[in-house]
């Protein structure tokens, strides 16, 4: 995954991170999970397999 954002909303996520004793990407990550906890979405529920990985194990 690839985040383009403002540069004053990135130094603070670091500021966040650093005060939580995280990496800027497991920040990501927890406010990701508590947003969708928020909003009733189970990660569980969710498939991961990116589709073209699928389509490469198509039998012919």
């Amino acid at each position: 995954m690839t985040l383009r954002i403002e540069p004053a909303i990135k130094a603070a996520a670091e500021i966040a991170a650093e005060r939580d004793r995280r990496s800027l990407t497991s920040l990501v990550e927890v406010l990701i999970l508590n947003h969708c906890e928020a909003l009733q979405i189970s990660i569980d529920e969710i498939e991961t397999e990116p589709a073209h990985d699928k389509e490469d194990r198509k039998a012919p």
